[in-house]
Protein backbone atom coordinates (compact mmCIF):
# COMPACT_ATOMS: atom_id res chain seq x y z
CA UNK A 1 0.00 0.00 0.00
CA UNK A 2 1.41 3.35 -0.49
CA UNK A 3 0.47 7.44 0.81
CA UNK A 4 -3.11 8.08 -1.14
CA UNK A 5 -4.44 4.77 -0.78
CA UNK A 6 -7.30 3.68 1.38
CA UNK A 7 -6.20 2.77 4.82
CA UNK A 8 -5.91 -0.69 5.68
CA UNK A 9 -8.20 -1.87 8.60
CA UNK A 10 -7.58 -4.41 10.73
CA UNK A 11 -8.51 -5.92 14.78
CA UNK A 12 -5.60 -5.45 16.16
CA UNK A 13 -2.02 -3.68 15.07
CA UNK A 14 1.05 -4.80 16.67
CA UNK A 15 3.99 -2.45 17.21
CA UNK A 16 7.32 -4.08 17.19
CA UNK A 17 8.05 -7.31 15.47
CA UNK A 18 10.55 -8.54 18.75
CA UNK A 19 9.58 -11.88 20.72
CA UNK A 20 7.15 -10.11 22.61
CA UNK A 21 5.71 -8.14 19.48
CA UNK A 22 6.05 -11.08 17.22
CA UNK A 23 4.28 -13.77 19.80
CA UNK A 24 1.26 -11.41 20.49
CA UNK A 25 0.58 -11.00 16.71
CA UNK A 26 0.75 -15.19 16.31
CA UNK A 27 -1.46 -15.47 19.06
CA UNK A 28 -4.02 -12.60 17.66
CA UNK A 29 -4.26 -14.47 14.36
CA UNK A 30 -4.79 -17.85 16.11
CA UNK A 31 -7.51 -16.22 18.15
CA UNK A 32 -9.01 -15.41 14.69
CA UNK A 33 -8.17 -11.63 14.58
CA UNK A 34 -6.85 -9.30 11.49
CA UNK A 35 -3.05 -8.11 12.54
CA UNK A 36 -0.77 -5.96 11.30
CA UNK A 37 2.87 -6.20 12.36
CA UNK A 38 4.98 -2.95 12.30
CA UNK A 39 8.50 -3.39 12.57
CA UNK A 40 11.31 -0.93 11.33
CA UNK A 41 13.97 -3.08 11.42
CA UNK A 42 14.60 -7.35 11.67
CA UNK A 43 11.42 -9.49 13.02
CA UNK A 44 12.55 -10.90 15.95
CA UNK A 45 13.89 -7.85 17.86
CA UNK A 46 16.86 -7.59 19.66
CA UNK A 47 16.64 -10.93 21.50
CA UNK A 48 16.91 -12.63 18.14
CA UNK A 49 19.39 -10.03 16.01
CA UNK A 50 21.10 -8.95 18.61
CA UNK A 51 21.11 -9.78 22.31
CA UNK A 52 19.54 -13.07 23.69
CA UNK A 53 20.82 -15.22 20.55
CA UNK A 54 23.72 -14.17 19.83
CA UNK A 55 25.18 -13.74 23.07
CA UNK A 56 24.25 -17.12 24.06
CA UNK A 57 25.93 -18.49 20.55
CA UNK A 58 28.65 -16.98 20.79
CA UNK A 59 29.23 -17.55 24.56
CA UNK A 60 29.09 -21.62 23.62
CA UNK A 61 31.43 -20.79 20.76
CA UNK A 62 33.99 -19.45 23.08
CA UNK A 63 33.52 -22.25 25.42
CA UNK A 64 34.34 -24.56 23.23
CA UNK A 65 37.46 -22.88 22.16
CA UNK A 66 38.79 -22.47 25.87
CA UNK A 67 37.60 -26.09 26.81
CA UNK A 68 40.01 -27.16 23.61
CA UNK A 69 42.89 -24.89 25.29
CA UNK A 70 42.03 -25.59 28.87
CA UNK A 71 41.28 -29.59 29.05
CA UNK A 72 44.75 -31.47 30.22
CA UNK A 73 43.02 -32.47 33.68
CA UNK A 74 41.16 -34.85 31.64
CA UNK A 75 43.73 -36.02 29.04
CA UNK A 76 43.19 -33.99 26.41
CA UNK A 77 46.00 -32.03 24.75
CA UNK A 78 45.20 -29.94 22.08
CA UNK A 79 47.95 -27.78 20.60
CA UNK A 80 47.50 -24.62 17.90
CA UNK A 81 44.24 -24.25 19.20
CA UNK A 82 43.30 -20.73 17.20
CA UNK A 83 40.02 -19.13 16.96
CA UNK A 84 38.93 -17.79 13.39
CA UNK A 85 36.63 -14.65 14.16
CA UNK A 86 34.99 -13.87 10.86
CA UNK A 87 33.48 -17.76 10.90
CA UNK A 88 32.94 -17.25 14.49
CA UNK A 89 30.75 -14.12 13.63
CA UNK A 90 29.50 -15.86 10.07
CA UNK A 91 28.01 -18.79 12.42
CA UNK A 92 26.23 -15.89 14.65
CA UNK A 93 25.02 -13.83 11.96
CA UNK A 94 23.50 -17.04 9.91
CA UNK A 95 21.90 -18.52 13.60
CA UNK A 96 19.82 -15.06 13.71
CA UNK A 97 19.35 -14.89 10.17
CA UNK A 98 17.75 -18.69 10.25
CA UNK A 99 15.43 -17.93 13.29
CA UNK A 100 14.13 -14.65 11.79
CA UNK A 101 13.57 -16.23 8.56
CA UNK A 102 11.37 -18.67 10.43
CA UNK A 103 9.44 -15.78 12.44
CA UNK A 104 8.77 -14.23 8.65
CA UNK A 105 7.05 -18.44 7.62
CA UNK A 106 5.02 -17.89 11.05
CA UNK A 107 3.59 -14.97 10.51
CA UNK A 108 3.14 -15.85 6.62
CA UNK A 109 1.31 -18.78 7.89
CA UNK A 110 -0.50 -17.15 10.04
CA UNK A 111 -1.71 -14.29 7.74
CA UNK A 112 -0.16 -11.85 9.13
CA UNK A 113 0.51 -8.38 7.63
CA UNK A 114 3.95 -7.46 7.96
CA UNK A 115 4.50 -4.06 7.45
CA UNK A 116 8.21 -2.74 7.51
CA UNK A 117 8.73 0.72 8.83
CA UNK A 118 8.31 2.77 12.37
CA UNK A 119 4.55 3.09 13.47
CA UNK A 120 3.52 7.01 14.67
CA UNK A 121 0.14 7.56 16.32
CA UNK A 122 -1.85 10.18 14.23
CA UNK A 123 -5.42 9.50 16.17
CA UNK A 124 -6.32 7.38 18.63
CA UNK A 125 -6.99 4.72 16.48
CA UNK A 126 -4.76 5.32 13.37
CA UNK A 127 -1.04 4.64 12.95
CA UNK A 128 0.65 5.83 9.94
CA UNK A 129 3.67 3.75 9.32
CA UNK A 130 6.66 5.13 7.52
CA UNK A 131 6.61 3.16 4.85
CA UNK A 132 3.48 4.65 4.18
CA UNK A 133 0.43 2.88 4.95
CA UNK A 134 -2.17 3.59 7.29
CA UNK A 135 -3.33 1.43 9.69
CA UNK A 136 -6.80 1.48 11.49
CA UNK A 137 -7.10 -0.32 14.34
CA UNK A 138 -9.43 -1.71 17.15
CA UNK A 139 -6.98 -2.68 19.37
CA UNK A 140 -3.31 -2.24 19.01
CA UNK A 141 -0.17 -3.77 21.60
CA UNK A 142 2.54 -1.54 21.86
CA UNK A 143 6.16 -4.24 21.89
CA UNK A 144 8.36 -1.34 20.81
CA UNK A 145 11.58 -2.94 23.41
CA UNK A 146 14.32 -1.03 24.59
CA UNK A 147 17.81 0.50 23.78
CA UNK A 148 21.20 0.77 25.34
CA UNK A 149 21.48 2.99 27.51
CA UNK A 150 24.54 5.70 26.86
CA UNK A 151 26.82 7.30 29.47
CA UNK A 152 27.39 10.90 29.78
CA UNK A 153 31.00 11.72 28.25
CA UNK A 154 31.44 7.82 26.69
CA UNK A 155 29.04 8.17 24.00
CA UNK A 156 28.66 5.45 21.54
CA UNK A 157 30.68 6.19 18.31
CA UNK A 158 30.52 2.73 16.37
CA UNK A 159 34.21 2.68 16.41
CA UNK A 160 35.97 1.93 19.84
CA UNK A 161 32.99 3.30 22.15
CA UNK A 162 30.26 0.94 21.45
CA UNK A 163 27.14 -0.79 22.94
CA UNK A 164 26.27 -4.56 23.65
CA UNK A 165 24.94 -4.96 19.99
CA UNK A 166 27.79 -3.86 18.14
CA UNK A 167 30.08 -6.18 21.27
CA UNK A 168 28.37 -9.10 19.61
CA UNK A 169 29.02 -8.31 15.54
CA UNK A 170 32.79 -7.99 15.71
CA UNK A 171 34.54 -10.25 13.56
CA UNK A 172 38.02 -9.66 15.25
CA UNK A 173 38.56 -10.42 18.99
CA UNK A 174 40.31 -7.05 20.94
CA UNK A 175 44.07 -7.48 22.65
CA UNK A 176 42.07 -5.76 25.49
CA UNK A 177 38.53 -4.20 26.13
CA UNK A 178 37.02 -2.40 29.29
CA UNK A 179 33.14 -3.06 29.68
CA UNK A 180 31.27 0.09 31.98
CA UNK A 181 28.80 -1.56 33.97
CA UNK A 182 28.76 -4.78 35.77
CA UNK A 183 25.28 -6.10 35.48
CA UNK A 184 24.14 -9.30 33.54
CA UNK A 185 25.25 -8.35 30.22
CA UNK A 186 28.62 -7.31 31.37
CA UNK A 187 29.55 -10.38 33.01
CA UNK A 188 28.48 -12.43 30.16
CA UNK A 189 30.24 -10.43 27.15
CA UNK A 190 33.45 -10.14 29.57
CA UNK A 191 33.52 -13.88 30.25
CA UNK A 192 33.35 -14.72 26.70
CA UNK A 193 36.15 -12.81 25.23
CA UNK A 194 38.21 -13.20 27.72
CA UNK A 195 37.82 -16.94 27.16
CA UNK A 196 38.82 -16.21 23.32
CA UNK A 197 41.74 -14.42 24.59
CA UNK A 198 40.96 -10.54 25.26
CA UNK A 199 42.64 -8.58 28.44
CA UNK A 200 39.06 -7.40 29.64
CA UNK A 201 38.52 -5.31 32.65
CA UNK A 202 34.71 -4.58 34.49
CA UNK A 203 34.47 -1.08 35.43
CA UNK A 204 31.64 -1.45 38.46
CA UNK A 205 29.74 1.65 40.26
CA UNK A 206 29.52 -0.86 43.22
CA UNK A 207 29.56 -4.41 42.26
CA UNK A 208 29.60 -7.44 39.97
CA UNK A 209 25.55 -8.16 39.58
CA UNK A 210 25.20 -6.34 42.59
CA UNK A 211 21.51 -6.85 42.81
CA UNK A 212 21.92 -10.65 43.17
CA UNK A 213 22.86 -12.90 45.93
CA UNK A 214 26.34 -12.23 47.23
CA UNK A 215 27.31 -15.72 47.81
CA UNK A 216 26.14 -17.05 44.16
CA UNK A 217 28.19 -13.86 43.16
CA UNK A 218 31.28 -14.38 44.94
CA UNK A 219 31.63 -18.02 42.77
CA UNK A 220 31.30 -15.88 39.39
CA UNK A 221 33.68 -13.34 40.31
CA UNK A 222 36.02 -16.11 41.41
CA UNK A 223 35.89 -17.42 38.32
CA UNK A 224 35.90 -14.64 36.09
CA UNK A 225 39.28 -13.63 37.91
CA UNK A 226 40.14 -17.07 37.80
CA UNK A 227 40.17 -16.14 33.62
CA UNK A 228 41.98 -12.98 33.55
CA UNK A 229 38.84 -10.65 34.22
CA UNK A 230 40.27 -7.43 36.61
CA UNK A 231 37.35 -6.29 38.27
CA UNK A 232 37.45 -2.60 39.55
CA UNK A 233 34.69 -2.27 42.06
CA UNK A 234 33.23 1.19 43.46
CA UNK A 235 35.13 2.79 40.12
CA UNK A 236 34.21 6.39 38.17
CA UNK A 237 35.23 6.57 34.53
CA UNK A 238 36.77 10.13 33.85
CA UNK A 239 38.21 9.86 30.63
CA UNK A 240 39.38 7.75 28.10
CA UNK A 241 42.20 8.52 24.49
CA UNK A 242 44.79 6.24 22.95
CA UNK A 243 43.00 2.95 24.22
CA UNK A 244 43.39 3.72 27.73
CA UNK A 245 40.52 4.35 29.91
CA UNK A 246 41.16 6.13 33.26
CA UNK A 247 39.18 6.26 36.45
CA UNK A 248 38.78 8.53 39.32
CA UNK A 249 41.30 6.21 41.40
CA UNK A 250 44.17 7.29 39.34
CA UNK A 251 44.05 3.86 37.78
CA UNK A 252 44.95 3.40 34.20
CA UNK A 253 43.08 0.58 31.82
CA UNK A 254 44.04 -1.07 28.89
CA UNK A 255 40.97 -0.82 26.30
CA UNK A 256 41.03 -0.86 22.39
CA UNK A 257 37.69 -1.10 22.74
CA UNK A 258 34.80 -0.04 25.25
CA UNK A 259 31.39 -1.40 25.81
CA UNK A 260 29.03 0.37 27.50
CA UNK A 261 26.13 -1.89 29.38
CA UNK A 262 24.87 0.29 32.25
CA UNK A 263 21.43 -0.69 31.55
CA UNK A 264 18.07 -0.31 28.91
CA UNK A 265 15.60 2.61 28.12
CA UNK A 266 12.10 2.28 26.82
CA UNK A 267 11.95 2.50 23.00
CA UNK A 268 9.00 5.14 22.37
CA UNK A 269 10.75 7.57 20.46
CA UNK A 270 8.57 9.11 17.43
CA UNK A 271 5.42 7.33 18.31
CA UNK A 272 3.39 10.11 19.78
CA UNK A 273 2.31 8.06 22.35
CA UNK A 274 0.23 11.60 23.78
CA UNK A 275 -1.81 11.68 20.44
CA UNK A 276 -2.74 7.93 21.83
CA UNK A 277 -3.58 9.11 24.78
CA UNK A 278 -0.90 7.02 26.10
CA UNK A 279 0.88 7.57 29.22
CA UNK A 280 4.43 7.40 30.52
CA UNK A 281 5.59 7.10 34.49
CA UNK A 282 8.39 9.03 35.66
CA UNK A 283 11.17 7.23 34.13
CA UNK A 284 9.85 6.78 30.29
CA UNK A 285 8.46 3.41 31.26
CA UNK A 286 4.08 3.06 29.57
CA UNK A 287 1.53 2.56 32.60
CA UNK A 288 -0.55 -0.25 32.09
CA UNK A 289 -2.97 -2.62 34.49
CA UNK A 290 -3.10 -6.22 35.26
CA UNK A 291 -4.59 -6.48 31.42
CA UNK A 292 -1.66 -4.75 30.22
CA UNK A 293 -4.00 -1.97 29.06
CA UNK A 294 -2.20 1.66 29.17
CA UNK A 295 -4.42 4.83 29.36
CA UNK A 296 -6.20 4.17 26.37
CA UNK A 297 -8.10 0.92 26.81
CA UNK A 298 -7.90 0.35 23.53
CA UNK A 299 -3.91 0.07 23.38
CA UNK A 300 -1.98 -2.84 25.85
CA UNK A 301 2.06 -2.32 25.68
CA UNK A 302 3.94 -5.76 26.92
CA UNK A 303 8.24 -6.17 27.41
CA UNK A 304 10.45 -3.95 28.02
CA UNK A 305 8.81 -0.69 27.15
CA UNK A 306 6.73 -1.22 30.45
CA UNK A 307 9.43 -1.74 32.69
CA UNK A 308 11.43 -4.14 34.69
CA UNK A 309 12.86 -6.90 34.50
CA UNK A 310 13.90 -6.40 30.70
CA UNK A 311 13.57 -10.17 29.62
CA UNK A 312 12.76 -11.51 26.39
CA UNK A 313 10.55 -14.34 28.30
CA UNK A 314 8.57 -11.94 30.38
CA UNK A 315 7.51 -10.59 26.82
CA UNK A 316 6.55 -13.44 24.98
CA UNK A 317 4.48 -14.55 28.40
CA UNK A 318 2.70 -10.66 28.07
CA UNK A 319 2.45 -11.37 24.38
CA UNK A 320 0.09 -13.88 24.93
CA UNK A 321 -1.83 -11.71 27.73
CA UNK A 322 -2.28 -8.96 25.69
CA UNK A 323 -3.22 -10.57 22.58
CA UNK A 324 -5.63 -12.38 24.84
CA UNK A 325 -7.15 -9.66 26.68
CA UNK A 326 -7.49 -7.64 23.72
CA UNK A 327 -9.36 -10.17 21.70
CA UNK A 328 -11.86 -10.60 24.43
CA UNK A 329 -10.86 -13.42 26.51
CA UNK A 330 -10.19 -11.23 29.93
CA UNK A 331 -6.41 -12.51 30.53
CA UNK A 332 -4.81 -10.72 33.10
CA UNK A 333 -0.70 -10.86 33.46
CA UNK A 334 -0.64 -12.20 37.20
CA UNK A 335 2.99 -14.86 36.83
CA UNK A 336 3.93 -15.14 40.43
CA UNK A 337 7.08 -15.50 39.14
CA UNK A 338 9.94 -14.45 36.18
CA UNK A 339 13.01 -16.87 35.96
CA UNK A 340 16.14 -15.17 35.07
CA UNK A 341 19.21 -16.86 34.39
CA UNK A 342 22.79 -15.30 33.82
CA UNK A 343 25.02 -17.21 31.39
CA UNK A 344 28.43 -16.87 33.17
CA UNK A 345 30.50 -19.74 34.26
CA UNK A 346 28.96 -21.35 36.08
CA UNK A 347 25.54 -20.24 35.36
CA UNK A 348 23.39 -18.28 37.79
CA UNK A 349 19.49 -19.56 37.49
CA UNK A 350 16.46 -18.52 40.02
CA UNK A 351 13.26 -18.42 40.37
CA UNK A 352 11.23 -16.54 43.18
CA UNK A 353 13.59 -15.10 45.96
CA UNK A 354 16.19 -17.06 48.27
CA UNK A 355 16.77 -14.42 50.63
CA UNK A 356 15.99 -15.68 54.25
CA UNK A 357 13.19 -13.26 55.90
CA UNK A 358 10.37 -13.79 58.72
CA UNK A 359 9.11 -17.00 58.11
CA UNK A 360 10.88 -17.73 55.11
CA UNK A 361 13.53 -20.61 55.54
CA UNK A 362 16.61 -20.98 53.62
CA UNK A 363 18.76 -24.43 53.08
CA UNK A 364 21.94 -25.01 50.95
CA UNK A 365 23.13 -28.32 48.96
CA UNK A 366 27.05 -27.99 47.71
CA UNK A 367 27.78 -29.42 43.67
CA UNK A 368 31.14 -30.42 45.48
CA UNK A 369 28.57 -33.67 46.69
CA UNK A 370 26.69 -34.54 43.33
CA UNK A 371 28.33 -36.88 41.28
CA UNK A 372 27.88 -35.43 37.76
CA UNK A 373 29.62 -32.02 39.24
CA UNK A 374 32.76 -34.32 40.74
CA UNK A 375 32.84 -36.47 37.31
CA UNK A 376 32.34 -33.19 35.39
CA UNK A 377 35.03 -30.89 37.58
CA UNK A 378 32.32 -28.41 37.93
CA UNK A 379 31.95 -28.26 41.75
CA UNK A 380 32.68 -24.77 42.23
CA UNK A 381 28.21 -23.91 42.89
CA UNK A 382 24.85 -25.09 45.21
CA UNK A 383 21.11 -25.01 44.64
CA UNK A 384 19.20 -23.41 47.40
CA UNK A 385 15.60 -23.87 48.14
CA UNK A 386 13.23 -20.97 50.31
CA UNK A 387 10.12 -22.27 51.56
CA UNK A 388 7.57 -21.09 54.56
CA UNK A 389 6.27 -22.22 57.53
CA UNK A 390 3.93 -25.10 55.40
CA UNK A 391 6.84 -25.95 53.30
CA UNK A 392 5.47 -24.39 50.13
CA UNK A 393 8.41 -23.25 48.15
CA UNK A 394 8.90 -19.36 47.50
CA UNK A 395 12.22 -19.54 45.66
CA UNK A 396 14.86 -21.70 44.02
CA UNK A 397 18.23 -20.55 43.05
CA UNK A 398 20.93 -22.72 40.85
CA UNK A 399 24.67 -21.75 40.81
CA UNK A 400 25.64 -24.36 37.98
CA UNK A 401 26.65 -25.48 34.77
CA UNK A 402 22.86 -25.84 32.60
CA UNK A 403 21.39 -24.03 35.40
CA UNK A 404 19.41 -22.37 32.24
CA UNK A 405 17.67 -26.06 32.00
CA UNK A 406 16.99 -26.51 35.63
CA UNK A 407 15.25 -23.60 36.43
CA UNK A 408 11.85 -24.01 34.80
CA UNK A 409 11.69 -26.63 37.24
CA UNK A 410 11.41 -24.02 39.81
CA UNK A 411 9.42 -21.81 38.30
CA UNK A 412 6.65 -24.60 37.56
CA UNK A 413 6.79 -25.37 41.42
CA UNK A 414 6.08 -21.85 42.42
CA UNK A 415 3.69 -21.59 40.18
CA UNK A 416 1.86 -24.37 41.26
CA UNK A 417 2.30 -23.96 44.83
CA UNK A 418 4.38 -27.05 45.30
CA UNK A 419 5.90 -28.18 48.95
CA UNK A 420 9.25 -29.38 49.86
CA UNK A 421 7.67 -32.72 49.68
CA UNK A 422 6.27 -32.72 45.95
CA UNK A 423 9.88 -31.97 44.89
CA UNK A 424 11.95 -34.16 46.63
CA UNK A 425 9.31 -36.84 46.31
CA UNK A 426 9.39 -36.50 42.36
CA UNK A 427 12.30 -39.16 40.90
CA UNK A 428 15.01 -36.97 39.43
CA UNK A 429 17.58 -38.41 36.73
CA UNK A 430 20.93 -39.68 37.52
CA UNK A 431 23.04 -38.59 37.64
CA UNK A 432 22.72 -35.02 36.05
CA UNK A 433 22.85 -31.05 38.03
CA UNK A 434 19.13 -31.18 38.23
CA UNK A 435 19.54 -33.35 41.07
CA UNK A 436 20.64 -30.81 42.93
CA UNK A 437 17.17 -29.32 43.30
CA UNK A 438 15.86 -32.80 44.47
CA UNK A 439 18.86 -33.00 47.08
CA UNK A 440 17.98 -30.11 49.05
CA UNK A 441 14.48 -30.09 48.78
CA UNK A 442 15.08 -33.39 51.10
CA UNK A 443 17.96 -31.63 53.31
CA UNK A 444 14.92 -28.72 53.64
CA UNK A 445 13.11 -31.73 54.81
CA UNK A 446 15.83 -33.39 57.05
CA UNK A 447 16.49 -36.18 55.54
CA UNK A 448 19.26 -35.39 53.39
CA UNK A 449 21.10 -38.09 51.06
CA UNK A 450 24.89 -36.79 50.01
CA UNK A 451 25.29 -34.36 52.43
CA UNK A 452 26.21 -34.41 55.86
CA UNK A 453 25.27 -31.29 57.72
CA UNK A 454 26.10 -32.20 60.76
Amino acid sequence: MVMGEVPEEVDIAVIGGGVGGYTAAIRAAELGKSVALIEKEKLGGHCLNYACIPSKTLIHISNIAYDAMHSQKFGINAENVTVDARKMLEWRMGVSEKLERGVAFLCKQNKIDVLKGAATFIEKNRIQVTDGTEVIFKNAIIATGSVPSALKGMEFNGRNIIDYKQALMMDRIPKSMAIIGAGYVSVEIGTLYAKLGSNVSIIARSDVLSKFDREAVSIIKSRMQGIGIKIYANAEVKAYSGEKLMLGSGDTVDAEIVVVAVGLSPYTDGMSLDTAGVELDNKGFIRVNEKLQTSNPDIYAIGDVIGEPMLAHKSMRQGVVAAEAAAGLGSTYNNLVIPAVIFSDPEIAIAGSVEETNGIKVKKFPLSALGRAIALDSTSGFAKIAYDSENVVTGIEVVSPDANAMIAEAALAIEMGATLEDIADTIHPHPTYSESIKEVAEAALGRPIHFFYG
